[in-house]
């Protein structure tokens, strides 16, 4: 197989607008959300980024090429590989932003820095879940219903991912509503442009020329001027990190997310495997988990995952090159500072119908891909993470209006405020802590009952007893502007799930068999 083929040009156009998106939104989301500043998010995550990248496609196209020569074929596709979107939302919102709120709370001088030492923590520890479970990864995916582990994406995707992207839409509807069209047309409609125009190339030329011409773009003062920032080994950073308790808080978010990643990827595989490409499970999920541990040893705090989309690119014409091409890409372009023009000349608003159908896709997928008799268990799945989102939606209102501060500190007398206009923003708040277990355990136990497995069920209701016992689940502290994370025993919810598993268990002696709905 040649190095290099007409149909890697397609394939890295379309690989590369993905990673360029994610990118975009960590450049957005690091400065903006976050706070930080230009020598951390460019001196230390970029490079990052660009080791963690590639590692991966380059070993990934070399596999590719490992493969055709066994084979004797020409037609062998890499796998795609980049930055993991959900955990990029995951992460930012559910580990840095609280460790940030933390930090600010707790009078640290430099509360970016402390958010990004918690990213670096949850993503090394994504890595290693990533790289163990490449052992185990068949055993975890049958003994999880999908329809567990979709719902629980899905409502990420929905709430973290989507509706924040639709308020922006609105809020800018000519950038958005126009961008959008497009994509509906070509993801949806399954059209081309004519000349064969990747549908996400031209939704980002069309979003860019529309926000330079209605003065959206730019959005900042235009770069100084590139340079040189190689990797630097943030291992002190990482143990300093580690040294603390706090990051403990934060594993209710960085086992589920390894575990999906894990699952997700080995789906892709099995993806590749149906297009004709057959690869080797352990390797390629384990160098997946590496690639996501070079991020943080090297300043990432986000995780890469194997891509969903290698028919796709397959039938393009892509083989090994487009994947060599990425790679080298975003090396050169992190490493040497240019990513900061990139990001001056094309908002984030440019890509943010591509995140937006992002979202629509990992939300319709837990409908489509598990049976249509697990559908109930599909939307109880997505409750909790739709309540997260509505209770870091409601902290953000508080602290528009001017609370949140240590004149005006959060404080369980909001819990009777809302009350009063029938608001139950205490049961937000609990849903809130652990949400990624409790969307899991619930829609786990959902499917079991569905399909009358009451024991099962009855199984899937004690993990949430003792997850709530250990403190991993639904019980929350109050701090001047948030509710976070405590780790001690939630004992009411850990009552509340034993009787229903309890329920469930009698469920055989107190139930009877009915047909009616």
């Amino acid at each position: 197989m040649r190095w290099f083929v007409r149909g890697d040009v397609d394939g890295f156009f379309g690989l590369a607008l993905d990673n360029l998106v994610q990118i975009l939104l960590i450049e957005a989301l690091c400065g903006g959300v976050l706070g930080f500043p230009h020598a951390l998010l460019y001196g230390r995550v970029l490079p990052g980024v660009a080791v963690s990248l590639l590692v991966g496609n380059l070993y990934y196209a070399w596999q590719a090429r490992r493969l055709a020569a066994r084979t004797g074929r020409a037609d062998v596709c890499a796998l795609p590989y980049g930055i993991n979107t959900v955990s990029l939302f995951a992460f930012v919102f559910l580990v840095m932003l609280p460790a940030k709120l933390a930090a600010q709370a707790a009078g640290d001088p430099d509360p970016a820095r402390a958010a990004w030492r918690a990213g670096l923590v949850a993503t090394v520890a994504s890595g290693l879940i990533e790289f163990g479970g490449a052992f185990v990864a068949e055993r975890i995916r049958k003994a999880t219903p999908r329809a567990a582990l979709l719902a629980t994406l899905s409502g990420i995707a929905l709430g973290f991912i989507s509706l924040g992207f639709l308020f922006r839409t609105f809020a800018r509807p000519l950038v958005g509503l126009a961008t959008l069209g497009v994509i509906l047309l070509t993801y949806f409609g399954r059209v081309k442009f004519r000349g064969g125009l990747p549908g996400g190339l031209v939704a980002v030329a069309v979003g860019t020329v529309l926000a330079w011409a209605t003065g959206i773009a730019p959005g900042a003062a235009a770069p100084s001027g590139a340079g040189f920032y190689p990797p630097v080994l943030a291992a002190g950073d990482l143990l300093s990190a580690l040294a603390r308790p706090d990051w403990l808080a934060y594993l209710s978010v960085i086992l589920p997310m390894g575990l999906f990643t894990l699952v997700g990827s080995l789906q892709n595989i099995e993806s590749a495997e149906a297009a004709g490409d057959s690869y080797p499970t352990a390797p390629s999920l384990a160098v997946n988990g590496i690639g996501t541990v070079a991020a943080a040893l090297f300043g990432s705090c986000f995780p890469t995952t194997l891509y969903i989309g290698h028919p796709g690119w397959k039938a393009l014409g892509a083989r090994a090159g487009y994947s060599t091409l990425n790679g080298l890409f975003f090396t050169a372009v992190c490493l040497t500072g240019t990513f900061s023009y990139i990001a001056w000349v094309v908002p984030v608003d440019a890509g943010m119908a591509i995140v937006l159908w992002i979202g629509v896709v990992i939300s319709a997928q837990a409908f489509s891909a598990t049976p249509r008799e697990h559908a109930p268990a599909v939307v109880v799945g997505l409750f909790p993470a739709l309540a997260a989102w509505g209770a870091m939606m409601a902290k953000n209102g508080l602290r528009a209006a001017g609370m949140g501060t240590a004149d005006r500190p959060f404080s369980p007398d909001l819990v009777k405020s809302f009350q009063g206009s029938d608001t139950w923003i205490h049961g937000a708040f609990a849903l809130e802590q652990g949400f990624i277990f409790s969307a899991m355990i619930l829609a786990a136990a959902t499917v079991a009952v569905l399909e009358r497995r009451f024991a099962r069920a009855a199984l899937w209701a004690f993990a949430g007893a003792l997850l709530s016992a250990l403190g991993l689940m639904h019980g929350y502290r109050w701090t001047p502007g948030d509710t976070a994370f405590d780790l001690v025993p939630a004992w009411p919810w850990a009552a509340g799930y034993a009787a229903m598993g309890l329920l469930f268990l009698a469920a055989r002696w107190i139930t009877s068999e009915s047909e009616t709905h």
